[in-house]
């Protein structure tokens, strides 16, 4: 057995693990909700476990899917992107999780953590980390920002001191729709091709951002819950939503590939909400409560240093 394969398995069984970690803790929170489970095998090589809740008290529907896919070459998306992938075998495996819930004051959650490694005979194998968790408002509250963006610090303080900004600010760039001029929501981190702390460090700071969603997200989903919503304000959630569709369909490097590789479709978009809505050129009146997301939360601020919206 390689060294790669000997990293690959233990990558794999911390992934499996955290699977399992992800949906026990968001099943105790959601108090009713159940995971249900559907392995898949992809003809080319590999296949995953896709887990989805629906319905439950809180969660109105989410996925927590695992994968390990690998084949003989790379897509063309990835080799032109990175053109010293060509002519190598791959194995890529990660686990992704977006959660969907029913209350407009409870955010939409994304986390996804991955490891990739690319071989060719008589060649050092090409690897690297990636991943992140960012949050989707749509009342936002700035207390909630701060908790999830003081979770995301601390995750990062025993990397460096410059990590949590460097990684925050590669998440408030990549989640950007650029055809709508705005931020997706309030950001966390993201970080990919990370291999320059060696796989050791490396792998230990996956291992953290991966644990560090649960602390982030649910003290969150428990404490707006129970907060009564309107009508109106549903609607503007599944308004909302449809931005995380147009990001996810027109910008996500992660779907792209997973398509191209020949990922299992189905899993793959389980991150689409179950409902949304389009309206032309809506835009809340000044004064109204969703007037708050676009003012002050769609763009990057340094939310930590923050203890009013007008900071």
């Amino acid at each position: 057995m390689t060294l790669s394969q000997v990293n690959l398995e233990s990558v794999k069984a911390f992934l499996l693990a955290l699977q399992d970690e992800i949906c026990q803790g968001l099943e105790q929170a959601d108090g009713s909700g159940k995971f249900v489970e559907d392995a898949w095998q992809r003809e080319e090589g590999g296949g995953g476990r896709t887990r989805v809740m629906r319905d439950g008290a809180v969660i109105e529907q989410g996925g927590v899917n695992f994968s390990h896919v690998y084949g003989a070459s790379m897509p063309a998306s990835a080799t032109a992107h990175r053109p010293e992938l060509a002519g190598r075998s791959f194995h890529a495996c990660g686990v992704s999780l977006v959660i969907h819930p029913k209350n407009p004051h409870i955010p939409t959650s994304h986390a996804n953590v991955r490891f990739f490694i690319a071989e060719k005979e008589g060649e050092d194998p090409i690897w690297w980390f990636g991943g992140g968790f960012d949050l989707t408002p749509f009342y936002p509250v700035l207390e909630d920002v701060k908790h999830w963006h003081g979770v995301a610090k601390a995750v990062c303080e025993p990397f460096g001191e410059q990590v949590y900004d460097d990684y925050k600010k590669w998440c408030d760039d990549y989640f950007y729709l650029k055809h709508r001029k705005e931020t997706r929501g309030v950001g966390g981190l993201f970080f990919d091709d990370l291999n320059q702390w060696g796989f050791d460090t490396s792998f230990a700071f996956m291992q953290a951002v991966g644990k560090g969603f649960l602390d982030a997200y649910v003290p969150i989903m428990e404490k707006r819950k129970d907060t009564p919503f309107s009508e109106a304000q549903r609607q503007f959630q599944l308004y909302r939503r449809g931005r995380y569709v147009e990001f996810n369909l027109v910008w996500d490097r992660g779907t792209l590939f997973g398509l191209q590789t020949g990922g299992r479709t189905e899993s793959i978009l389980m991150s689409m909400p179950p409902l949304a809505r389009w309206e032309y050129d809506f835009t809340p009146a000044e004064d109204a409560p969703e007037a708050l997301l676009y003012k002050h939360f769609l763009r990057p601020r340094d939310w930590l240093a923050m203890s009013t919206l007008d900071d």
